[in-house]
């Protein structure tokens, strides 16, 4: 039994960081009630974005970066974690604003200019960084292990799991306790009451946009290490994400949580004993769920439900 805990462990955390891209996803296509896909690529530039200012190297001249450099690696990395995802929420703006004219429309012309968005960032990181591997840069006080019991644990792995549910709890405070949550879940269910209400959409449908891209950017910033970076991890990312959203049930956010968590235990566990049915293992597990509960295991009954 104590043996198995690390991979407990893993999939916990694996679990959480799954929620949070979740989160991010959910808001996004709660409100414009249009899926976006690049989602992922937005999570995989925010470890990019990370990466390059955690130890600044090509394209930027070393030289302009000394006394950016001369700080701890613990003051840079703590000042990326809020730097990267402002960055990458200014890309996250400029797709909003392009999204703009597909609101009301059929959802496909949504579906396919955030795919070309995708296609575009993941090209840019190609063609600025290369399509080589990189590892994030972490302090030396998150990194590395600690003996406990007789197995060796993670440090990063507590310090991940630890953020991400940090940053799920005020999520969940911003969307429960605040009148801008209310606004966002009205939106969500009504867009046309909201807008009879006075209250400009537009400009509520660029912040949540730009709320859930720092999600993801965050996300992507925590993951890095733990993943590796390279061009094509947003679609390691976004693809389970969707999974959770459907699994827990789409609009629910606790829904998302738990669904996220069970993906991760799963995943974690399968890895640890059987390796090659790992990615397999969250597939089965949605087909075994939506076969019961078509709509997830927190979503909304559908009116024409019996």
């Amino acid at each position: 039994m104590f043996d198995l805990l690390p991979h407990l462990l893993n999939g916990l955390t694996l679990g959480l960081l799954f929620a949070l891209i979740a989160l991010g996803f959910m808001l996004i296509v709660g409100l414009m009630e249009q899926i976006n896909l690049a989602h992922g690529s937005l999570f995989a530039l925010g470890a990019y974005v990370a990466m390059q200012l955690t130890g600044p190297r090509p394209p930027l001249p070393t030289e302009l970066a000394k006394p950016w450099l001369a700080l701890p690696l613990g003051w840079r990395y703590a000042a990326t974690l809020i730097i990267a995802p402002v960055i990458v929420s200014l890309v996250g703006m400029l797709i909003e604003l392009c999204m703009r004219r597909t609101y009301g429309k059929d959802p496909l012309y949504g579906l396919l200019l955030t795919f070309g968005a995708a296609m575009v960032i993941e090209e840019m990181i190609r063609l600025v960084w290369g399509t080589r591997d990189y590892v994030l840069q972490v302090p030396s006080a998150i990194n590395g292990g600690f003996l406990f019991g007789d197995l060796i644990w993670s440090t990063y792995r507590f310090y991940a799991a630890g953020i991400a549910a940090g940053v799920i709890g005020l999520v969940w405070l911003l969307i429960e306790k605040t009148s801008f949550g209310a606004t966002v879940k009205a939106g969500a269910h009504d867009s046309e009451i909201v807008r009879a209400l006075g209250i400009n959409l537009s400009r509520l449908r660029l912040v949540v946009f730009v709320f859930g891209t720092m999600l993801a950017a965050i996300a992507g910033i925590i993951v890095a290490p733990i993943w590796g970076i390279r061009p094509h991890m947003g679609v390691d990312a976004v693809i389970p994400a969707f999974l959770v959203i459907v699994l827990g049930g789409v609009g629910s956010f606790w829904g998302a949580v738990v669904a996220g968590l069970l993906v991760g235990l799963c995943v974690g566990l399968a890895g640890a004993y059987a390796s090659e049915w790992s990615l397999l293992s969250m597939y089965i597990l949605l087909v075994a769920v939506v076969t019961f509960r078509a709509r997830g295991l927190w979503g909304k009954k559908s009116v024409l439900e019996a």
